[in-house]
C-alpha cells in the first residue's frame, strides 16, 4: 500500500484561525510527511467559506515544487466551473514544469451552496460546465498547434497553449466520483479514481471494483494506484482522546455541510454525510482500531490511501509513519527505519 495527504480546510485550534499560520503549517507539514515517506500531498480548494482555507491550491502547489523534490503534488480538486479553462490549462503546465514533472490534476464540478452563489453560477450548470472545461483541457493538452471551442459557455479561436506539461500527453487527471455512472466513465476516459472519506470499507469496495470493471472492460489492465481513497485520520491513544478527535472532526464536517447547503433549498444541492458503518470509516483511533479499518480497506481492493487531520498533527503523522505505515509499505518502513538509526 502507499499514503498520501489530503490537504482539506484546516481548523487547528493552534492556528486561531491565522491564515498566515495555517498555510505556513500547511507547508511544514507537507515537508514533513515527504521526509517520512508519504508519496503525495493533495489540496482541496474552497472559496467564500469565513473560515480557513485554501483558495488557491495551484499557487501553494508552486511553492511547495520549490520545498519539496519526491512526492506528487496535486488538487483534489480544482473546480472546474470557477476557471477559464485556457488559463487553467496554461498554469498547469506551468507548475508541471516547476514540479520537475510531479502534478496530479484533481479536478471536479463542485457543489457548494456559497460558492455557487459567490461565483453566480446555478447550481444546474456545474455539471454540463464540467464537461465543457474538461473537453477544452483536453484540446489544450493534445492539440498539435493552435486549435478553437465553439461550446455553450465558452468560445475562442486560435489558442495554444504554453507552456506544455513535461508529462505527456498531460499530467495525470483525478476525477472526484461517487455514482456508478460517473466512476465508470471515469475509468472508460483513462482517468483516475478520487473517492472520498464518506462511506465504509464495504462501500469503497463496491466502488472500487465498479471502476475496475470499467476498466478491464475498455481492455486496460486495472492498477489500483489509479484509485485515492481519501480516510479521515488522527491517531490516540485512549477512548476520551479518540472521543475529542472525533467532535473536533464532526464539529468541521458540520461546518462543510452549512456551507454546502442552500438554507431556503436544503434538497438542491449535493451535502457529502458518511454513511454505512461509522466505526469501518474513519482512521480515527488508536494504533490497533486504524491498522484494523486498513485491512478491511485492504481486503476490498484499496491499495493508495490518502490521510486527512484536520487538525494538521504532525506529532499524529509521524507516529502513523512509525508504528502503523511499515506494516503495510515496506518503504516506508525503511525510511522509518533510517529515521529510527539516525
Amino acid at each position: 500500500m502507499k499514503f498520501g495527504l489530503f490537504m482539506g480546510i484546516w481548523e487547528n485550534p493552534n492556528a486561531e484561525h491565522d491564515l498566515h499560520k495555517i498555510l505556513h503549517q500547511v507547508v511544514d507539514y507537507i515537508i514533513s510527511a515527504e521526509k517520512l515517506g508519504y508519496i503525495s500531498a493533495f489540496l482541496t480548494e474552497h472559496h467564500f467559506t469565513g473560515l480557513p482555507q485554501i483558495p488557491s491550491s495551484l499557487t501553494v502547489l508552486s511553492y511547495l515544487a520549490a520545498r519539496t523534490t519526491t512526492m506528487r503534488l496535486g488538487t483534489a480538486v480544482t473546480i472546474l466551473p470557477w476557471h477559464n479553462p485556457l488559463l487553467l490549462a496554461e498554469e498547469i503546465g506551468t507548475l508541471d514544469l516547476l514540479s520537475n514533472g510531479r502534478f496530479d490534476c484533481g479536478v471536479g464540478r463542485g457543489f457548494r451552496y456559497t460558492e455557487c452563489r459567490g461565483f453566480g453560477i446555478p447550481v444546474e450548470e456545474l455539471g454540463p460546465r464540467f464537461d465543457e472545461a474538461l473537453e477544452i483541457l483536453q484540446q489544450a493538452w493534445t492539440a498539435p498547434g493552435r486549435f478553437s471551442h465553439h461550446g455553450k459557455y465558452w468560445n475562442f479561436d486560435d489558442a495554444i497553449i504554453d507552456p506544455r506539461s513535461i508529462q505527456k500527453p498531460h499530467p495525470p487527471v483525478w476525477v472526484s466520483a461517487a455514482s456508478d455512472g460517473s466512476i465508470q466513465r471515469t475509468a472508460k476516459l483513462d482517468y483516475n479514481l478520487l473517492l472520498a472519506q464518506f462511506g465504509d470499507a464495504k462501500q469503497i469496495g463496491t466502488r472500487v471494483k465498479c471502476f475496475k470493471d470499467a476498466t478491464e472492460a475498455c481492455g486496460r489492465a486495472f492498477d489500483p494506484m489509479k484509485v485515492g481513497v481519501t480516510r479521515a485520520f488522527h491517531m490516540t491513544d485512549s477512548e476520551a482522546e479518540t472521543r475529542e478527535a472525533l467532535d473536533h472532526h464532526y464539529h468541521v464536517l458540520a461546518n462543510n455541510r452549512k456551507l454546502s447547503s442552500d438554507p431556503n433549498s436544503p434538497g438542491a444541492y449535493f451535502v457529502p454525510n458518511a454513511t454505512g458503518n461509522a466505526d469501518d470509516t474513519w482512521l480515527i483511533g488508536t494504533r490497533d482500531q486504524i491498522v484494523r479499518r486498513i485491512e478491511a480497506l485492504q481486503a476490498e481492493g484499496v491499495e493508495y490511501i490518502m490521510l486527512l487531520d484536520t487538525a494538521g498533527d504532525i506529532a499524529s503523522l509521524e507516529r502513523f509513519a512509525a508504528e502503523i505505515a511499515p506494516l503495510f509499505d515496506s518503504e516506508m518502513g525503511k525510511v522509518s527505519q533510517k529515521r529510527g538509526a539516525a
